[in-house]
């Protein structure tokens, strides 16, 4: 069995949080809807353009892909991993973005 090192498991979670941060922004984004990015006023909080999530989307699932083929996860537990990250980052999104966008769309 291939075990990975501590950090190769950190870089699992990472890809997944990165590649679920990416999902919202760029579907938005395609969609034509402002949304919030660390880039707008307040950050995480006023709306950005749909040009900025896409761009700021994209930026994500680049960093989580990159950080795969680098690292690519070797054991189920660097899957569950990633999976955790990719979960617990929606939630905290979900969350975040339920109370901030309040019904807008």
């Amino acid at each position: 069995m291939v075990t990975m090192s501590p950090l190769g498991y950190l870089w699992a979670f990472l890809a997944g949080v990165f590649l679920a941060n990416g999902m919202p922004h760029f579907v938005m984004g395609v969609c034509g809807i402002p949304f919030p990015t660390p880039f707008a006023k307040p950050p995480g909080k006023g709306d950005s353009s749909p040009v900025v999530n896409v761009v700021w989307g994209f930026f994500n699932f680049v960093v989580g892909v990159l950080l795969l083929h680098f690292h690519a996860p070797q054991d189920l537990l660097a899957w569950a991993l990633l999976g955790v990250g990719a979960l617990l980052l929606a939630v905290m999104l979900a969350s975040h973005f339920g109370k901030v966008r309040g019904g807008r769309i």
